[in-house]
């Protein structure tokens, strides 16, 4: 049976009608009159599923349709589960400024828990001393400047490997998607695990993009049974809770054999403590065996830290290169003039290096208005209020769960001229950035719980992007138009397009002086 998109198995319909209908119900329009929503907007409910039904198969774009309706700031009734949506930049404001700490941890999320090795890596982990001491960590240790700046001949090398995977396919169509995948994890896989895994056929023989794609998918944000957590036993039935286990299995697996290569050249090399460029795995291994650390790291809470590196930062940086391509190749004049910023700055060397990236002006604009249009996680990972708040005019109690349409957010059009479209030329005279201070943007939240790694990722995002355009003309391939592409996204954690991007790559070489 299908919700408006949302599938919902009929054993698991039948349960949950044979286990809950009365109590429910009855609970539901016992408490209705007590209810501190009602002064909240919102539209009215179904018993047991409550607003589920009104989803959709792609959230961002329902809850943004229920936004104009609605207003900024609204209630939902998500299975069991009380519910608020704030979808513009003053709402997010209030949530992740004013109300930063009150709304700091995450509710508990039934795929969150069994991939995250009980939920203590950093996106998922709940308020606390450990949260405060894994990011702690993280910002020190693995997103700091320095470091991040340590790794820059990592991404110079993988774009050079990403221009000759692109020239092997001319003067054919190139499979762009599958070659901006295997740069962001070669980029990815480098820097946290020393190793390179796209070379032999690894990265196929190791299934990453399946893997990855399963993750995407389990941590979609959306699912069913985290609206219904009293039915637990439920997601056995539908098979939901034997996928996860599969897919940690697989994550666990492949971590362990990571793990164990570098605790053996640990144990032949003396030289292991004090390497130049140490891989994420090396710190965290260190930190874990700290007996003098403040919190003391399980071996578990490493794979859990290094699941969330592996799988959101190979996706946040392949989603955003990928969309960036597609919105330059369908604007003529976008790349053009991209382009001819990329080729005056890098003049005639055939790569570009992490020294040109701070003059390319118009180039830093694209990724701005990428994230605009296309933020790679559209509904922001969901918080829970600690304690009663206030948001606008309205009581939020507390146990209520909060997301935040970064998407709605983006196309605000207070905020925004012409929102719907691709103008990188709005951020040439502006300010405003996305690293959480500018709440008009904010692909990576804002507060204590935004995304620690925005810079280290959008170092990525800048060389590939700028490589492509240093060493290629782009078209779409003949006999296609813009109009032909199908823009669908499959939602998930993460957002990227359901068809891979096919375009032709047309070598360039810079005019001899």
């Amino acid at each position: 049976m299908e919700f408006d998109g949302i599938l919902i198995s009929p054993i698991f319909l039948v349960l949950i009608l044979l286990s809950t209908l009365i109590l429910f119900f009855f609970r539901w329009n016992n408490n209705k009159s007590k209810n501190p929503w009602g002064l909240l907007p919102g539209p009215s409910g179904l018993p047991i599923i409550g607003n589920l039904h009104q989803l959709g198969k792609h959230p961002h774009i329902s809850l943004y349709s229920l936004a104009k309706r609605y207003g900024s700031i609204f209630y939902l009734r998500l299975g069991e589960i009380p519910t608020v949506i704030l979808s513009t930049p003053e709402m997010a404001k209030e949530a992740m400024k004013i109300h930063d700490v009150a709304l700091a941890t995450r509710p508990p999320l039934f795929a969150a828990k069994y991939l995250f090795y009980d939920c203590t890596d950093v996106a998922f982990a709940p308020y606390g001393a450990h949260w405060r001491h894994v990011r702690k960590i993280c910002i020190l240790e693995l997103f700091s400047a320095k470091r991040v700046q340590s790794y820059g001949f990592v991404r110079e090398e993988e774009a050079a490997k990403l221009v000759e995977r692109i020239a092997e396919s001319h003067p054919g169509i190139t499979n762009l998607s599958k070659c901006l995948n295997q740069y962001a994890n070669g980029v990815l896989c480098r820097i946290v695990f020393g190793k390179d895994f796209n070379g032999g056929g690894e990265y196929d023989r190791l299934g990453f993009q399946e893997m990855l794609n399963e993750y995407q998918e389990l941590l979609g944000g959306f699912s069913i049974g985290d609206f219904f957590p009293s039915m637990e036993f439920v997601h056995r039935i539908t098979g939901l809770k034997s996928r996860l286990l599969h897919a940690f299995e697989r994550f666990d697996k492949f971590f362990d054999d990571v793990i164990d290569e570098k605790m053996k050249k640990r144990l032949l090399s003396s030289s292991w403590s004090s390497k130049e460029h140490k891989d994420f795995v090396d710190i965290l291994l260190e930190v874990q065996q700290d007996e003098g650390a403040e919190l003391p790291l399980t071996m578990d809470n490493v794979k859990a830290i290094l699941l969330d590196m592996f799988a959101a930062g190979t996706d946040t940086t392949f989603i955003t290169l990928d969309w960036a391509m597609i919105e330059l190749i369908t604007n003529p004049k976008k790349l053009e003039k991209a382009q001819s910023e990329v080729r005056s700055v890098v003049g005639k060397k055939k790569y570009v290096s992490e020294s040109d990236l701070p003059n390319l002006h118009y180039l830093k604009a694209v990724i701005k208005e990428v994230y605009r249009l296309h933020p790679p996680a559209p509904v922001l990972l969901p918080r829970e209020s600690m304690e009663d708040i206030a948001i606008g005019e309205y009581k939020i109690p507390e146990k209520t769960r909060v997301f935040i349409n970064a998407w709605a957010v983006g196309r605000d059009p207070k905020s925004w001229t012409n929102p719907a479209v691709f103008e990188p030329e709005r951020f040439l005279n502006s300010d405003i950035d996305f690293k959480g201070q500018d709440f008009e943007l904010i692909p990576f939240g804002a507060g204590r719980r935004s995304c620690p790694a925005i810079t280290f990722g959008s170092a990525s995002v800048e060389i590939g992007l700028a490589q492509m355009l240093q060493s290629f003309d782009w078209e779409l391939p003949p006999g296609i138009r813009a109009s032909d592409l199908d823009m669908t996204e499959v939602f998930g954690i993460t957002m990227h397009r359901k068809d891979a991007m096919m375009a032709l790559a047309k070598p360039y070489s810079p005019p001899a002086i």
